[in-house]
């Protein structure tokens, strides 16, 4: 069993015929619009309310966030337990070194800075500007876009 909220995973065995209660989980699914402080405001389209997520309930995610992304909230008893991103997220360089003459995609990688702040090792032929792909389980890269 997992506790969503301290993420604790508890092994239990049961007795056969025994029952469990489910919790009361459901997702609304909200896109991000802003940034407010130490706050995420997330927006639900179709009502236009607005929910604001505190940047610690939401973890290294931030990174990964960008305006107007779409992610679905978790919730238990109308308490925020956890933010879902996309699995993949499509981000544009805004720093990186250039890369040489006769780098090649096997070649290696180089720091980059996107442009959520998040700093991901990229090919050595990515320039500035360039827009990729990035894992958000794994923070890799994984193509240009």
């Amino acid at each position: 069993m997992r506790n969503y909220i301290s993420g604790n995973t508890v092994e239990k065995t049961f007795r056969a015929g025994s029952t469990i209660n489910e919790a009361n989980i459901y997702k609304e699914t909200k896109q991000f619009t802003y940034k407010d402080g130490p706050q995420f405001v997330f927006m639900d389209l179709t009502t236009y309310e607005e929910t604001r997520v505190n940047e610690s309930s939401i973890g290294d995610k931030t990174k990964w966030l960008k305006e107007g992304m779409d992610c679905n909230l978790l919730l238990w008893n109308d308490r925020l337990i956890d933010v879902d991103i996309p699995i993949t997220v499509k981000l544009t360089v805004v720093d990186v070194d250039p890369g040489l003459k006769g780098d090649t995609a096997q070649g290696g990688s180089k720091p980059a800075t996107l442009d959520t702040g998040a700093i991901v090792n990229v090919p050595l032929f990515v320039n500035i500007g360039d827009e990729i792909m990035v894992d958000t389980r794994t923070g890799q890269y994984m193509n240009r876009a």
